[in-house]
């Protein structure tokens, strides 16, 4: 329960440890994982005492267990082991000290390591950690590269070593880390969240030599793993040897399959790309050479043609068919022009000797009441009728006689 505490009415020390004992007390065995950082077995002591340390976080918990539990696994166990243990959380009043009495040691073999490993894997490719669509892409050319790797390790000397052989140029950022032990896992997730938020860094190597399956575990943590698939600059896994494959191989941009490949896939030779720049550079020379060539023939042949050499010789050649026909045409057009008049003054000569005034020439006239109408038979007309006559050269008055 609470307690009910003032500055008027505190809690002596021994009370709160006493309490605190209490429900520690309370609290039943369990099984809790870790990794032997501290062993001391003093000779003649009954009591032998271990310190357990979580890989993944800077957490540590004394445990003590009597030297015929320990005994047990003594052959198989000793620091920097991962065992799993059976035990009973204690308070140490005196000292204020939480600590467990174990009853019970047993270490993880490699086999298990492995199973857990497996099913680790599967629960973080079922999130998406592992998507191809997630890699991104190396620079051609990184201007700056971090390394992760041991402090003075063969790892880092042959990342340094190769990539300025390749390269003499490039830059590195270095962070010296342990890459393995309990220490690493920390220490490595803060190394390369470091490195990401440097904005010069063009790409991140981790890089470790190769070790047994319990080396490179820190390499397979579930922290580290979530860490680099949340980090901005691409990352390049290059942990152990080809037959190596922890769990940040799988969730890395690139995998490395040693140090000595990660230099290689990560700067470009500059011997290979001065060559391949030489190659380019004398095929992009012939295949310009075969182009002005090809434009060359094709222009000597253009010019060869007779059209060309002669512009003229075309026109000249045409040019008396073109007379022939213009007199031609000329003949054509006289013919139907005088044709043309002959049947004009044909048509003109009919005319005139149809038209009514030729007919009066001839000494004919034309009576016309006075009203205009044409006399056309004799019983149009009364007696004494006055008629207008007209002739070719004129018209006079007429009178009918009965």
């Amino acid at each position: 329960m609470a307690l009910h505490t003032s500055a008027e009415t505190p809690v002596p020390v021994g009370e709160v440890s006493r309490l605190i004992g209490g429900w520690i007390d309370r609290l039943g065995p369990v099984w809790v994982e870790g990794q032997i950082t501290q062993l001391s077995r003093r000779p003649g002591a009954g009591v032998v005492f271990l310190t357990l340390r979580d890989p993944s976080y800077d957490i540590s918990i004394s445990v003590t267990c009597y030297r015929q539990v320990f005994d047990g696994v003594a052959d198989v166990v000793s620091e920097g082991a991962r065992v799993v243990v059976q035990a009973k959380p204690e308070w140490y009043a005196p000292r204020g000290q939480l600590s467990l009495r174990a009853t019970e040691i047993r270490p993880v073999g490699v086999g298990e390591l492995l199973a857990r490993l497996e099913r680790l894997k599967k629960a973080l490719a079922a999130e998406g950690l592992f998507a191809a669509e997630r890699k991104k892409r190396l620079p051609f050319l990184p201007q700056l590269i971090g390394l992760v790797c041991g402090r003075a390790s063969a790892a880092e000397r042959d990342v340094l070593e190769n990539a300025r052989h390749r390269w003499p140029a490039v830059r590195f950022e270095v962070r010296n880390v342990a890459v393995q032990g309990v220490h690493a896992v920390p220490q490595v997730v803060q190394a390369v969240k470091e490195l990401d938020e440097l904005s010069d860094v063009d790409v991140i190597v981790v890089a470790r030599g190769g070790g047994s399956v319990e080396d490179l575990l820190p390499f397979s943590d579930e922290q580290l793993v979530r860490a680099v698939a949340q980090c901005r600059t691409p990352v390049v896994s290059a942990i152990g040897h080809e037959p190596d494959n922890p769990l940040l191989d799988f969730v890395a941009d690139l995998r490395a399959s040693t140090p000595t490949d990660a230099a290689k896939k990560v700067v470009p030779d500059v011997g290979e790309e001065y060559e391949r720049v030489r190659l380019l550079r004398d095929r992009a020379r012939r295949c310009a050479q075969a182009l002005v060539e090809r434009e060359e023939r094709g222009l000597a042949h253009a010019l060869a043609r007779p059209a060309i050499q002669d512009p003229h010789r075309m026109v000249d050649e045409r040019a008396d068919h073109v007379a022939s026909l213009v007199e031609r045409s000329r003949r054509t057009l006289g013919h139907l022009l005088d044709r043309a008049d002959s049947e004009l003054a044909h048509t003109h000569a009919r005319v005139v000797a149809l038209s009514p005034a030729a007919t009066l020439k001839r000494g004919y006239a034309v009576l016309q009441k006075a009203d205009g109408h044409v006399v056309r038979d004799p019983g149009e007309v009364a007696a004494d009728e006055t008629l207008r006559a007209r002739v070719s050269e004129g018209e006079f008055v007429v009178r009918v006689d009965t």
